[in-house]
């Protein structure tokens, strides 16, 4: 199964492609987008074209997976991935997958990290068949904790990991939020308005 292009009211998402490596460039190179990720700072374009080529793998180990490119109106406004679980504490591989999502500083706060999302989880659940979507973030990281909230993901753990450069607020760890497709389907249940 190759990966769909996928749409919501505002945003086309179609899958990650070599064409999208200068948009990727844009978006890690904002020390304000990498600020709560991995040791926190940009990335240069050295960097970010190898990440891509690791980006653009996930969706040939895991068909129906991978990242997807935003756009609003053909603009570029950032990705959202599903991919299978990476660490062991994440549990099993079979079934479930991280909804993850990163956008431009100037696409903040207008709803597009949620509404991507929900078509992710949408797209997971009614299309692949997945069993369970969990994402993770710092603790501190208000603004994506608030996103998981709006698509209906629950706070599951607080845990924490070694890191050889902690960021700021890594003592208070990361957070998993999670939703299942039971539960998604109990909110998307047209009985339930």
């Amino acid at each position: 199964m190759s990966q769909a292009i996928l749409r919501t009211g505002r945003i086309e998402l179609v899958p990650l492609a070599d064409e999208h490596l200068g948009h990727e460039i844009e978006l890690d190179g904002d020390p304000e987008v990498m600020r709560y990720l991995g040791d926190g700072r940009a990335r240069g374009p050295e960097e970010v074209t190898e990440l891509h080529r690791r980006r653009l793998a996930v969706a040939e180990e895991a068909p129906g997976l991978g990242f997807w490119a935003g756009f609003v109106a053909g603009r570029f406004v950032g990705w959202w991935l599903l991919e299978p679980p990476t660490r062991d504490d994440q549990g099993p591989v079979e079934g479930q997958a991280e909804l993850g999502y990163r956008l431009l500083r100037r696409c903040w706060r207008q709803g597009l990290a949620s509404e991507g999302a929900r078509e992710l989880l949408r797209h997971g659940f009614e299309d692949l068949g997945l069993s369970r979507v969990f994402a993770e973030t710092m603790a501190v990281n208000a603004a994506s904790r608030a996103t998981m909230n709006a698509v209906g993901m629950r706070h599951v753990r607080t845990f924490h990991l070694e890191w050889e450069q902690p960021l700021p607020g890594s003592e208070l760890g990361e957070v998993e939020y999670a939703i299942t497709r039971e539960e998604w389907l109990a909110q998307h249940d047209p009985a339930n308005a």
